[in-house]
């Protein structure tokens, strides 16, 4: 018994170097090697998919990039998998971005799932840009795009798209989604344009907003909802259920969610043990 606790005291009290190293192997080790963790469907995911699996042919979609660099793990899995899903099914998809660093996610995305599925800029996609506004760009987007928006991304006089063609305002999309990692995001499409103009949105969000988000899907506000890294892996799984040509290396989230699960479990553990030394050393400085 000495022995066992002598163990687990030497465990709690090794150098954090260590502890580092152990951290950082157990993320690497299942993104090195092909860890298949089975990935159970929220209903919340599976009402995004089902939303954009019954839009109507040639249906427009407009998605918002209202997140960065610091949320992309979670975030950008989604970006992927959603554009993906909507080129497939053959809708056109009209990007905006309410933060700075959502031209920079949004560029990424469209140059990652465009080119393999032959994909015409202009044709199957525009990439309106980020305007600074908050609030006021989604109602501008509401109301007249064309007031907002007088060129693209790529400095293109919009009235030179043909996809923008006979594209007004919010009324002329079939669905709207929000990615979003804070403010303005989700809250404020609901508030100043899905909702007024009866226009259907989907979200994704990560982890620590889904609780934010939740009332609107109950309301009926929102249709679904991809929550974090898990709602991408859930949808990513989905995705291959239904085309069975995409590659699974492709699939970040699914890849990134046996990391995050190890590691959860290695930094548990080591808090454990360093709580079962502490209190050992008490025991034993008040003994003696």
């Amino acid at each position: 018994m000495n022995k066992l606790i002598d163990l687990i005291i030497k465990l709690g009290s090794i150098d954090r170097k260590i502890i580092f190293l152990l951290v950082a192997m157990s993320v690497l080790f299942p993104l090195l090697v092909t860890v298949d963790t089975p990935i159970r469907v929220t209903n919340y995911t599976q009402a995004v998919f089902d939303t954009i699996e019954n839009l109507p042919n040639n249906s427009k979609v407009l998605i918002s990039f209202e997140y960065g660099p610091s949320t992309k793990p979670e975030v950008h899995p989604m970006s992927l998998a959603l554009v993906e899903h909507i080129f497939r099914n053959g809708h056109q998809i009209y990007a905006t971005a309410l933060w700075p660093d959502g031209n920079f996610m949004s560029t990424q995305t469209f140059n990652q799932i465009a080119p393999k599925l032959n994909k015409k800029y202009g044709e199957d996609y525009v990439n309106l840009g980020y305007k600074p506004g908050a609030e006021a760009v989604i109602k501008g987007i509401a109301s007249d795009i064309s007031v907002l928006y007088t060129k693209d991304l790529k400095d293109n006089i919009l009235s030179g798209i043909p996809m923008m063609k006979g594209v007004k305002n919010i009324s002329n999309f079939n669905l709207v989604i929000s990615l979003s990692a804070g403010f303005p995001g989700t809250t404020e499409w609901v508030q100043f344009a899905c909702d007024p103009h009866n226009i259907p949105l989907c979200a994704g969000c990560t982890s620590v907003q889904v609780t934010e988000t939740l009332p609107y899907l109950d309301n009926g506000q929102v249709n679904g909802v991809l929550a974090g890294m898990p709602g991408a892996a859930e949808y990513e799984q989905l995705l291959r259920e239904k085309f069975s040509d995409i590659d699974p290396k492709s699939a970040m989230a699914l890849k990134g969610m046996p990391a995050q699960s190890i590691a959860h479990v290695m930094i548990v553990l080591l808090i454990i043990i360093g709580n079962i030394t502490f209190f050992i050393q008490r025991v034993r400085k008040d003994n003696s």
